[in-house]
């Protein structure tokens, strides 16, 4: 009876999905075969149509305007954004001047204390090493202008990010109507909104925090979704039976369940916060962003590499001591409190006795300049990589077979074919691997660059980004495959991507585009460095987070290595592998921005030519296509469960 009702499909469910596939294709091509023909015949040519554009310039412009005459006077401003606005002076300034009460001494040893609390002797050891590393470089205030900046800016994307992720979590619907939001916050390039943000507060440190909130909260509020959403599904039936209510479930096994994720949150929370100091730096941040920017603006790469190390050290620092504090103290109950008083009161007496001696501010007879001799390395780098190396050639020769075998025949491949065409594949992509509502998005996102008037540019910026997602999901999942089956090689890893992350993107523009040369692939070469360390750690925890008791049942069944990453890892790790994919994009296109600074073109230079010129119209109008193309990728690359009816 069973086989009478049994599918006919040869190949079982294989042979199913296959037909359905093919029953998507089949519907798409009717459609486009009525369509493309009324298309073309109305709209002729390859390129987007000058009648489906609509000029902004007019409205942003009047809305520029109209921002200017009422900032100081519109109870919007005077009421809401003015007290936001001092709100943000107030904690940063309260923060600054605890910092410069206790001196280098107090603050060194009040860090080195919070590490020991958290993490142990060694990492209180390295936190001690780390702030002094900031003063013999000759960064200590700035250091500290940076740290109060980070502080309130960490602490206000860590809660705005865990209560979207929160509600994310709990609420599909909640998941489904944030997500687009998130997109935005992330993917929308920081200079495109640093001009709206001056607009309403002016340049000054509010402007600086509330950009650095909007970049860096999302990841949060991802991974937070990501963790309450993946709690083990027998853990929380347990706990329901037993009669809790949702507040004591979500307390008691949800957050606990999704520790690991939360921590990994703040993490890249911490890292995309300091990763836009420079950029804050050009609206008025100051610190040691502002120590890069004014370096490199005179081309000086040692100060501007002086600067950077003390940013990457209170990255390394701050992952360090906030994911110990997860883990739990180390030292034993009983000596806990007299270690912590003892320890306090180090700390009280390092401050009083700078203060009494007069040295709160680091001894200049104590620093060490690091520029001259940076800047010698260089230039010898310059002069011996960049060409003429036997066998391999040079780092140029490099960027240019790339440039011309991969950027420029995706460029040219895009760029020739018909605006509806590419409509068309975004449409079957989509729709091959989520339902119609997806390639809808993904459609519509794509119609809006060309309605924006921007159709070309953003191929163009396209093109890079795919080559550069290309390249990084490559190098970041073979090395996350690594990281994941050996714990040492993940140990040594993980300094490496805390640098690559943490160093801003302006400190290695300069040596990039000193060994690539001016153009595309130095813009591509930075944006693989940044988006990189996310990728791989989001691939790490996924594939260390697979089930142990299905890891050692393939096991037992004599499966290799290589067929338990194939088998087990990767099918079980599948929500993490999407999530590092779609990290992936969004880190790529952030950095389109600076590669449009080295000779990207496209909509990074749109972007940066508008904030530099105040043209609110420009910047954001590429700022806005960047953000499509960002959501058209996410929907052509995160596949969307079909939902089924219970007993179908």
């Amino acid at each position: 009876m069973a086989s009478a009702t049994a599918p006919v499909a040869p190949d079982g469910v294989t042979g199913l999905l296959r037909s359905r596939a093919a029953g998507k294709l089949l519907l798409l091509a009717v459609a486009a075969a009525v369509l493309i023909p009324l298309a073309v015949s109305r709209w002729s040519g390859g390129t987007w149509p000058d009648a489906l554009t609509v000029d902004l310039s007019g409205p942003l412009g009047g809305a520029g305007d109209w921002i200017i005459d009422n900032r100081d006077s519109h109870p919007l401003f005077l009421h809401f954004f003015g007290h936001v606005s001092n709100a943000v002076v107030l904690s940063v300034r309260a923060v600054y001047l605890v910092l410069l009460a206790a001196g280098w001494a107090g603050v060194t040893a009040a860090a080195a204390l919070v590490a020991w609390r958290a993490a142990g002797t060694r990492q209180a050891l390295g936190t001690g090493v780390a702030f002094l590393v900031c003063g013999l470089l000759g960064m200590w205030v700035p250091t500290m202008q940076t740290l109060a900046l980070m502080v309130v800016a960490v602490l206000a994307s860590v809660v705005l990010g865990a209560l979207l992720g929160l509600a994310a979590g709990l609420s599909d619907r909640t998941y489904r109507a944030l997500r687009p939001v998130l997109d935005t916050m992330q993917v929308l390039p920081a200079f495109a909104y640093l001009l709206p943000v001056v607009l309403v507060f002016g340049i000054g440190v509010p402007a600086a925090v509330l950009a650095t909130v909007v970049y860096a909260a999302p990841p949060m509020a991802r991974l937070t979704a990501l963790g309450l959403r993946g709690a083990d599904a027998g853990v929380m039936e347990a706990v329901e039976s037993l009669g809790t209510t949702a507040r004591q479930r979500l307390l008691t096994a949800r957050l606990p369940l999704a520790r690991k994720e939360l921590l990994l949150g703040l993490n890249q929370t911490i890292m995309m916060a300091l990763s836009m100091a420079v950029i804050a730096s050009v609206i008025g941040a100051g610190g040691l962003g502002d120590r890069v920017y004014q370096a490199l603006a005179s081309v000086d790469v040692g100060a501007a590499l002086a600067a950077g190390i003390p940013i990457v050290l209170l990255a390394i620092v701050l992952d360090r001591v906030t994911a110990a504090a997860g883990e739990g103290l180390t030292e034993p109950r009983a000596n806990r409190a007299a270690l912590a008083g003892a320890a306090a009161a180090g700390v009280v007496a390092a401050a009083l006795a700078g203060r009494l001696t007069g040295r709160l501010d680091w001894p200049g007879t104590w620093s060490v300049s690091i520029a001259e001799p940076v800047n010698r390395a260089v230039e010898w780098m310059t002069g011996h990589l960049y060409s003429g190396v036997p066998y391999v050639g040079g780092t140029a020769d490099w960027a240019g077979h790339f440039t011309t075998w991969m950027l420029d025949p995706l460029r040219d491949g895009l760029l020739w074919l018909p605006w509806w065409s590419v409509l068309l594949a975004v449409a079957a992509v989509a729709w091959l691997i989520g339902t119609w509502r997806t390639a809808l998005t993904a459609v519509l996102a794509m119609a809006a660059i060309g309605v924006l008037g921007v159709w070309q540019p953003a191929l163009d910026t396209l093109s890079q980004v795919l080559a550069a997602v290309a390249v990084t999901l490559v190098l970041g999942f073979a090395t996350a495959v690594a990281a994941a089956r050996s714990e040492r090689f993940e140990r040594l890893l993980r300094p490496v991507l805390d640098v690559f992350q943490t160093m801003p993107q302006f400190v290695y523009l300069i040596p990039v585009v000193a060994l690539f040369g001016v153009g595309r692939a130095p813009a591509v070469a930075a944006a693989v460095v940044y988006a990189l360390p996310a990728v791989v750690r989001i691939t790490t925890q996924g594939l260390r987070r697979v089930d142990a008791a299905a890891m050692e049942s393939s096991r037992s069944l004599g499966a290799t290595g290589w067929q338990q990453l194939r088998q087990v890892q990767v099918p079980l790790a599948r929500p993490a592998l999407l999530l590092a994919v779609n990290q992936g994009v969004v880190l790529v296109l952030a950095v389109v921005i600076i590669g449009g600074l080295v000779g990207g073109g496209a909509l990074g230079y749109d972007v940066v030519f508008g904030l530099a010129q105040g043209d609110l119209a420009t910047g954001l109008v590429a700022g806005a296509a960047i953000v499509c193309l960002g959501l058209m990728l996410d929907r052509v690359t995160q596949p969307t469960e079909r939902r089924t009816k219970k007993g179908a």
